[in-house]
């Protein structure tokens, strides 16, 4: 919560989570929801949707492609007119694809930079200026470690989460004096659909036990696991909170050490 000193109460901001309805972004939205937030969450699956509207996850949800710029927008509206302007964005929508680079083509690279970046690009623009015109705002992208680093096997993958913090980084200069910060979490491998996914495919392709395929995963992290997606979730509530307020253009990494 934050406190209105004029008033004397609570105030109850509105947060919107792209890609809401599941692992790291369904962690976020429930970890605001309990601190009394109004949350809406976005994203493609409209039955995911209500399934976490149902365990109320959120208060509101709304249906759109990040990758497509006008159901952005106005899926956005629909979202503010329900629940109030937007005071905290968290941008955390985000896709990956594996392949060595000698079989990532040129599309390949333009499908992870239409999600992981222009995805961001598209729920940042409609949220933006109302933001700098009340002088309060909290933009937070979850990217990933490899927004820091680099791994095999997902070059495009990578690149476009390189340009995401590049975003970040630009932006927190552009409006460092207007009361709104611009920060990114970086998680390591995290405990999500998108890595059971991924330990899954592992197993058909190799051959491994899944015991195996998690061990391979889980050695990036110097603490031997996967992070936990609250995790992920109490860093976003710090960042968004009045005690942030400094905190603006950086890359926090969620990873037990390994960045």
């Amino acid at each position: 919560m934050q406190a209105d000193a004029a008033a004397g109460r609570a105030v109850k901001r509105h947060v919107l989570v792209t890609g809401g309805a599941r692992g790291i972004g369904r962690a976020i939205a429930g970890a605001f929801r309990e601190r009394g937030m109004r949350v809406s969450i976005l994203g493609r699956d409209r039955a995911a949707l209500d399934e976490a509207l149902a365990a109320r996850v959120a208060d509101f949800a709304v249906s759109a492609d990040v990758t497509d710029a006008q159901a952005m927008a106005d899926e956005i509206a629909a979202a503010s007119e329900a629940g109030g302007a937007i005071d905290c964005l968290i941008a955390n929508a985000g896709a990956a694809a594996t392949a060595p680079f000698a079989r990532s083509d040129a599309d390949r690279f333009r499908a992870m930079t239409e999600v992981n970046l222009i995805g961001v690009v598209n729920a940042i623009h409609p949220v933006l200026p109302g933001m700098t015109e009340r002088g309060f705002g909290r933009i937070i992208v979850v990217a990933s470690t490899a927004a820091l680093k680099g791994y095999a096997y997902v070059s495009a993958y990578c690149a476009a989460k390189h340009a995401a913090l590049g975003l970040v980084r630009a932006l927190a200069l552009e409006t460092a004096r207007k009361g709104v910060t611009v920060n990114a979490l970086c998680p390591g491998f995290t405990d999500t659909d998108m890595v059971a996914t991924s330990l899954d495919a592992v197993v058909a392709k190799t051959g491994r036990s899944r015991e195996e395929a998690l061990a391979e995963f889980a050695k990036h992290n110097p603490q031997g696991r996967l992070v936990d997606p609250r995790e992920v979730a109490d860093a976003a509530l710090w960042l968004a909170g009045d005690a942030a307020g400094a905190v603006t253009g950086q890359a926090i990494a969620i990873a037990g050490g390994e960045v």
